[in-house]
Parts: structure tokens; C-alpha cells; sequence
């Protein structure tokens, strides 16, 4: 009989293992001695340790799945269980409990992080969800059809959902999609056709600008370019293929005609130029007739320089109000004094002055006859207003006087 701490051969030659229920028959052996029995029996559970220790391993260092762990120790159990082994089968049964454990954990760990990558990328597919719904309703063609074909590719790299809710979340994704895309079509197919009338448009002013180019009705032809330059922005832009050819006619026919008024400005420049300089010799001319001291002379003379000066043809604009006020003032000052002259020498006119005058002095005279009565009486309210009334008339009266001093008296 041999016999070691976990297990021992008996006469018979079977193999015992000692563990905490008692000892449990490992299997037989007659091949050879009993120490070369257990030596063998030993041996088998030096395997398990190792395949344990391998299995350990695995569940701690690789992405091992929670049901082949349970399999590979279920089988490790099975041969633990069997006895056919010698050693301390209990604590490897506590490192196989002890590795279930560990699975549960890790099953528990993975299910919670997938739960987490699920909720983040439920969260994630609503984001893009909605900002494609938003997007749908965008009038930025270019930029949002970017983007949208931007949260496609971050849509794809998303994990998957559970069936249910990624077909409905995609559904509408695909529906934001689909109604931009209708929008955006829709868009350009009506600007297609806003651009081929501005075409048809811009074709008829082109070809009303290229029949003028050859007037020489030089303001209403101009004037009928600025309304056609007009009608051109109004019409918006026609397709890009012929805005550009279109423009160049059209620009080229107002290259004509403005080209060819330049031309005859010009020499009408020149001329207006030499008529501003005889113009202003006139106006000095005239100017030395002021201050007038014989209005019969003045006025024949300045009427030489007026007829001389309606002789002259056309100024340039930017001069024009210039010279003219200057000429303009000679005549207001001729005109003022034959109006003074006038006043002077009109009997019924002095008449009425000097009527007005003595009445307006009669009652200055009343007045103050009034205040100084007043006063002797002690009414000093009276006195007052009738001062107020008296500055009134006093001013009138000296207006009067004034007008009267101006026929000599």
C-alpha cells in the first residue's frame, strides 16, 4: 500500500482521492507499482492545474465570450468532478467557482457597456435625426446637402440598434433626406426657369440696345439706356453658359452710343467753354455799372450787354448758375432802383405816405397826452398799458417815415 498527502494505492490496486466529503476512487491500477499509480494520477491533475491556469488567462486577457467560458470550465468540471486525478480537487473546484464568478462579471460588465453603446448611439442617431430634420427645411443647397451626405457617413459608422428602433429613427432620417432633396429639385428647377426667361428677357434688351447704339438722339437715347440698364437687373441672372455673351452684347451696343455722344460733347465742351469766358467778360462789364448813379444810362447800357449776352449760346452746366447769379444781380439792383425812382416821383403815392404819416403822429401825440393824464391821476395800470399800445404806434410811425424819407421829404 502507498500513499501520499491527497490520495493512496490499496492492496488491490486502486487509487483513492482525498477530498473534504471523503475520499472518492480515482480508478484502478495493475500496470505497475502503487507509486508509479499516483505519480500518474498526479500527473492528470497537474493537467488541470495548467488547463485552469490557461483558461484564467483567457478570461482575463482576451475577449473570450461568457459561453465558451461556461462551456470550457464546464468541461474542466466534468473532469474535476470525475475524480481521476490526484490532488487538492477542492481548491481547484474554488478556482473554477471562483472563475464562474468572474465570467458573470465580465457577461454583467459587457452587457452594461453594451447597453451604454446602445443608449450612446440611440442618443447619436437622434442628434443626426434631428439635425436632418432641421436641415430639411434649409435654403443653404449647397452647404446642407454637404452635410447631409456628412451624417450618412456618421450614421454608417454607428452601431446598429435594436431592430424596431433603428428602422424608425432611419425611416426618418431617410424622410429629412428624401424632403430636402424634393425641396432642393424643386428649387432649381424653378430657378431653371426664372433663368431661361431672364434669357428670353435680356435677349429683347439686347437686341433694343445693340437697334440704338447708332443714334445721335443723344438725351432720350440715354435716357432710354438707364430705363434698359434697369429692366436688365430686374430680369435676374439668365443661365451662366449665356450671361456672359449677353452682357458683352449688351454692354458693347452702350459702348457704341456712348462712345459716339462722348465725341460730340466733347466739341460741345469746347465750345460751352469759350462761351463762359465771353459770358463772363460780359458780367464784369455789367457789374461796373453798379452802383448806378444814372439809371437812364445804366439802362441803356446794361440792355447792349443783354443783347450781347442772348447772343451767346449755351454755358457748361456746372457753370452756369454762377455766371447767371452774378448777371442776375446787376438786373435786381437796375430794377430796385427804378422802383425807388418810381416811389419818388409818384404824387399820389408821397400823398398817401405823408396822409399815413400825419395820422399815425396824431395818434403818438393822443397817446402820450393819455399817459401823462394818467399819471397825474395816479393810474398807473392805465398809464402802463397804454405805454405798450403807445410802442406799438410809435413803431409804425417810424416806419413810415422811414417809407416817406425815400420821396425826398
Amino acid at each position: 500500500m502507498s500513499s501520499d498527502p491527497w490520495g493512496r494505492v490499496d492492496e488491490t490496486g486502486t487509487v483513492y482521492v482525498r477530498t473534504a466529503e471523503g475520499e472518492q476512487v480515482v480508478g484502478s491500477w495493475q500496470a505497475g507499482s502503487p507509486e508509479e499509480a499516483l505519480a500518474y494520477f498526479e500527473r492528470k491533475y497537474e493537467g488541470l492545474v495548467v488547463e485552469i491556469g490557461l483558461l484564467e488567462r483567457r478570461v482575463r486577457t482576451t475577449d473570450l465570450s461568457a459561453k465558451d467560458a461556461q462551456t470550457a470550465v464546464g468541461h474542466l468540471r466534468e473532469q474535476v468532478d470525475a475524480h481521476h486525478a490526484v490532488g487538492d480537487l477542492d481548491a481547484l473546484r474554488k478556482r473554477l467557482d471562483k472563475l464562474v464568478e468572474t465570467v458573470d462579471a465580465r457577461r454583467e460588465e459587457r452587457k452594461a457597456e453594451r447597453a451604454k453603446q446602445s443608449d450612446e448611439a440611440r442618443q447619436a442617431k437622434e442628434d443626426l435625426v434631428s439635425e436632418a430634420e432641421e436641415l430639411a427645411r434649409s435654403e443653404q443647397w449647397r452647404s446642407a446637402g454637404e452635410r447631409l451626405r456628412a451624417l450618412v457617413d456618421t450614421w454608417k459608422g454607428l452601431p446598429r440598434l435594436d431592430r424596431k428602433s433603428d428602422d424608425e429613427l432611419w425611416h426618418r432620417f431617410s424622410h429629412a433626406r428624401s424632403a430636402f432633396s424634393k425641396r432642393r429639385k424643386a428649387h432649381f428647377a424653378s430657378l431653371d426657369a426664372q433663368r431661361e426667361e431672364a434669357r428670353k428677357t435680356k435677349e429683347r434688351l439686347v437686341s433694343e440696345a445693340e437697334a440704338l447704339s447708332g443714334s445721335s438722339d443723344w438725351g432720350p437715347t440715354a435716357a432710354r439706356y438707364r430705363e434698359l440698364m434697369a429692366d436688365w437687373k430686374a430680369a435676374g441672372r439668365a443661365q451662366r453658359e449665356h450671361e456672359d455673351d449677353l452682357w458683352n452684347r449688351f454692354r458693347g451696343a452702350q459702348d457704341v452710343f456712348f462712345a459716339a455722344r462722348s465725341s460730340v460733347f466733347a466739341e460741345r465742351d469746347a465750345e460751352q467753354t469759350e462761351n463762359l469766358k465771353l459770358k463772363e467778360e460780359l458780367v464784369a462789364e455789367a457789374e461796373k455799372l453798379l452802383p448806378v448813379t444814372d439809371l437812364k444810362a445804366a439802362r441803356a447800357a446794361f440792355r447792349s450787354v443783354n443783347e450781347r449776352w442772348e447772343a451767346i449760346g449755351h454755358v457748361p452746366r456746372d457753370a452756369r448758375a454762377r455766371v447767371e447769379g452774378r448777371m442776375h444781380t446787376v438786373e435786381r439792383a437796375l430794377q430796385d432802383s427804378e422802383e425807388s425812382e418810381w416811389r419818388r416821383t409818384n404824387p399820389e403815392a408821397r400823398a398817401r405816405a405823408e396822409g399815413l404819416t400825419g395820422q399815425l403822429q396824431a395818434a403818438v401825440d393822443k397817446l402820450r397826452a393819455q399817459i401823462d393824464a394818467a399819471r397825474t391821476q395816479g393810474n398807473n395800470a392805465k398809464a402802463d398799458k397804454l405805454e405798450r399800445e403807445l410802442e406799438g404806434r410809435q413803431a409804425l410811425l417810424d416806419q413810415a417815415l422811414k417809407g416817406l424819407q425815400e420821396f425826398g421829404g
